[in-house]
C-alpha cells in the first residue's frame, strides 16, 4: 500500500518518543487489498528524500460532520512531537538503520542540522 509513508523504522521510532513522553500509541493500519485515503507523506518522502512518518491524533469519523477527538489525544500528541525534537538524535543513534544517508546526518549529527549558523 503506498498512500502511506510510515515504515518499520518510522514506526519503531515514533513508539519510542511516545515511551519518552508517558504516553500511549494507537496504532491504525490498512490492509493491503482496502481502497483508501492517502497522506501527502509518499509524495513528500520521494520528493525530498527524507524519512516520513504518517502520525497525528486519534478520530472518529473523521471527514464527517461529527468528527471527535478527546483532549488527553491532542495533549499526548503534542507531547509525543515534543518528545521527538528533543531526542531524536539520541533515540536514531541507538537504532541500528545499517548505513545512514546523507539526509540523516542533517537530524543526527548536532550543529548541522536546524539552527546551524551561517557565515
Amino acid at each position: 500500500n503506498q498512500r502511506y509513508a510510515t515504515n518499520s523504522l518510522g514506526a519503531s521510532l515514533v513508539r519510542r518518543f511516545a515511551e519518552l513522553a508517558s504516553c500511549p500509541v494507537q496504532e491504525f493500519a490498512v490492509k493491503a487489498d482496502s481502497a483508501c485515503g492517502t497522506t501527502i507523506g509518499p509524495i513528500t518522502a520521494g520528493g525530498t528524500g527524507i524519512r516520513t512518518v504518517d502520525v497525528g491524533p486519534p478520530q472518529l469519523s473523521m471527514h464527517s460532520c461529527r468528527e471527535m477527538m478527546a483532549t488527553s489525544d491532542v495533549a499526548h500528541t503534542v507531547k509525543t512531537l515534543r518528545s521527538a525534537l528533543g531526542h531524536f538524535a539520541q533515540v536514531y543513534q541507538s537504532t541500528d538503520t545499517g548505513d545512514l544517508s546523507p539526509v540523516d546526518h542533517f537530524w543526527t549529527e548536532p550543529g548541522n542540522g536546524w539552527g546551524k549558523k551561517t557565515a
